[in-house]
C-alpha cells in the first residue's frame, strides 16, 4: 500500500478558541425583573466586562413585553442567552453564576478533559 491511500488516524480536536479581536451580539431572554432575571443580568454583565471588555453588544429582552421574539430563537427555558455573533449560533440556560461554564458555551475557554458541560 503506498504511503499516499494509507489512513491517517484520527485526531481529537479541541473547538477553536475566538480571537481577541471577536465581536460578540448576546441577547438574554428574561421574564421580567425577578430575582433570578436580574441576578442573572448581572452576573452576565460581569463575565462579558472581564472577558470580553469592549467586543461585545447586550440585547436583554423581556418575555412579559414581547413573548412573540421567543420563538425566533427557539427560547424554551429562562433566563437563557443566545450568542448571535460570531457563527455558530449557541444558547446557554441559567443563572450564568458559574463563569466557567458560560465562557466554554461561548466558546471562550476550550471545554476541560473529563468534563460535561
Amino acid at each position: 500500500m503506498s504511503r499516499a491511500m494509507r489512513a491517517r488516524p484520527a485526531v481529537a480536536r479541541r473547538p477553536p478558541v475566538k480571537a481577541a479581536s471577536t465581536e460578540y451580539l448576546l441577547r438574554l431572554y428574561v421574564a421580567g425583573r425577578t430575582a433570578k432575571s436580574v441576578q442573572a443580568l448581572a452576573n452576565l454583565k460581569q463575565i462579558c466586562e472581564e472577558h470580553l471588555a469592549g467586543r461585545y453588544q447586550l440585547e436583554v429582552v423581556d418575555l412579559l413585553e414581547n413573548p412573540a421574539l421567543a420563538r425566533g430563537d427557539q427560547i424554551l427555558a429562562l433566563p437563557a442567552l443566545v450568542r448571535q455573533l460570531p457563527p455558530p449560533v449557541k444558547k446557554i440556560i441559567g443563572d450564568f453564576s458559574n463563569a466557567e461554564r458560560v465562557l466554554v458555551g461561548l466558546d471562550l475557554r476550550p471545554m476541560k478533559k473529563g468534563r460535561a458541560r
